[in-house]
């Protein structure tokens, strides 16, 4: 016996065969459309919450050839007298403009010496091997910045020339550059490992180093004198298993000029010891070479102290630091303690 069950009419409806639903969404559309996004490994790193999108926005289209220098302008039907707004030398083309012309050399010469290491670039996609995976999270941003915005100067320059016959020196371009790079330092918060190299990138960037929460990182940058004047650093040091110290010290100017030093094998003696031995050769050499204006700098804070009271002063050596402390006071003299690091 064969049972026919009765059928409900449905009206006939739009299928979408893309979809597991059957029904077309915005992003069944927009997939459909544009497909997979393109897989650019430098667009992370341009597009960074660090630096303003203004900014990046010119690397953008440098790197998808989108800028509308005379070479572009020319595919695009304006065939216009070329030359290069700088050195009025070449037909002006997207590779000359930012990495040939005289102006961009200085710019990238300045990066190399901040940087410590030979740029050459072949293609504008050279310049994201500078962002090797070695600079820790901070230093990443910052150098990453000062690349951003030293194409975003060039270009600026370049539209300032053509359109409003302004020129910018290239010191003054390098000053620009360290002013937004500051900012992008100072604000992100990714922080840095005590690395001499990053110290002096980010120094010289006028951005302050920001350590892991779980560190602490004292910067310490040795300050010249002022003219006329002479520095002096001390230092004492002590090992055991034999007992042996010494004491040390270098004379320098203004200019950060050597002037000479000392160094001395005591024997058995503690590093107190050492260190105080260090800062009376350092005021008797000053006296035999008639130095007037002496500013001495120890990293022993006991030292420092010394100067203002002598109980620290080892017995056998107080006759002595007596001695010193007179003889200071026939020049300007000054003391100051600086960090070991």
């Amino acid at each position: 016996m064969q049972i026919t069950l009765p059928r409900h009419p449905k009206e006939d409806k739009f299928v979408w065969k893309s979809s597991s639903t059957s029904d077309l969404s915005l992003k069944e559309a927009f997939l459909f459309k544009y497909g997979a996004c393109q897989n650019i490994f430098w667009a992370k790193g341009l597009w960074s919450p660090d630096i303003p999108p203004s900014k990046s926005l010119t690397t953008w289209r440098l790197m998808h050839n989108k800028l509308p220098t005379d070479d572009n302008l020319v595919l695009r039907g304006c065939n216009l007298p070329s030359t290069c707004s700088s050195c009025h030398a070449y037909a002006k083309t997207t590779f000359h403009l930012f990495f040939e012309c005289s102006f961009a050399l200085k710019m990238w010469s300045w990066l190399a010496s901040l940087l410590n290491k030979s740029l050459i670039f072949n293609s504008p996609m050279d310049i994201w091997a500078i962002l090797d995976n070695s600079w820790t999270p901070q230093c990443h941003v910052v150098v990453q910045a000062c690349i951003i915005n030293l194409l975003n100067i060039i270009w600026y320059r370049r539209n300032n020339i053509r359109f409003q016959g302004k020129t910018i020196d290239w010191r003054l371009a390098i000053n620009l550059i360290i002013s937004k790079v500051s900012l992008s330092g100072n604000l992100t918060s990714k922080t840095a490992a005590s690395n001499m190299l990053e110290f002096t990138i980010l120094k010289a960037c006028k951005v302050n180093i920001k350590p892991p929460r779980a560190s602490l990182i004292k910067e310490v940058i040795w300050a010249p004198p002022m003219h006329s004047w002479v520095k002096v650093n001390t230092d004492g040091a002590s090992v055991k298993n034999p007992t042996r110290a010494a004491p040390g010290g270098i004379f320098r100017n203004s200019d950060g000029v050597s002037l000479g030093g000392f160094s001395k094998f005591l024997g058995d003696a503690n590093a107190l010891y050492a260190e105080l031995i260090a800062a009376m050769n350092a005021i008797e050499i000053a006296a035999l070479m008639r130095f007037s204006n002496v500013w001495l700098e120890s990293d022993s804070q006991l030292v420092i102290l010394a100067f203002k009271s002598n109980y620290v002063v080892p017995w056998s050596l107080k006759i002595r630091w007596e001695n010193c402390i007179h003889t200071t006071h026939r020049m300007r003299f000054c003391a100051s303690h600086v960090y070991r690091e």
